[in-house]
């Protein structure tokens, strides 16, 4: 088992076993300072994660339906205000 944390510098100096580490399945988590930089992933883990998120995320008529409904007018008919623009 690799290790899967690195500071900045270390990651740096043995970037060979960071990369053949993520080859092998296993995220590696850099930090710098102290803080989360940054995770090395394997090309196909990346590809996967890359799907997932696509096939989760809402598509445009989704979206389209999500946009507010604007308000009505005690009739019932939805009431534009239309104002003159310069062009």
């Amino acid at each position: 088992m690799h290790k899967s944390q690195w500071c900045l510098q270390d990651a740096k100096a043995q970037f060979s076993q960071v990369v053949e580490a993520a080859l092998q399945g296993e995220p590696q988590h850099v930090t710098r300072r102290g803080r989360d930089a940054v995770v090395v992933l394997s090309e196909t883990s990346y590809r996967r994660l890359q799907q997932s998120s696509r096939i989760t995320a809402p598509g445009f008529i989704a979206h389209l339906l999500a946009i507010p409904k604007t308000p009505s007018s005690s009739d019932g008919k939805t009431s534009i205000k239309l104002r003159d623009v310069e062009l």
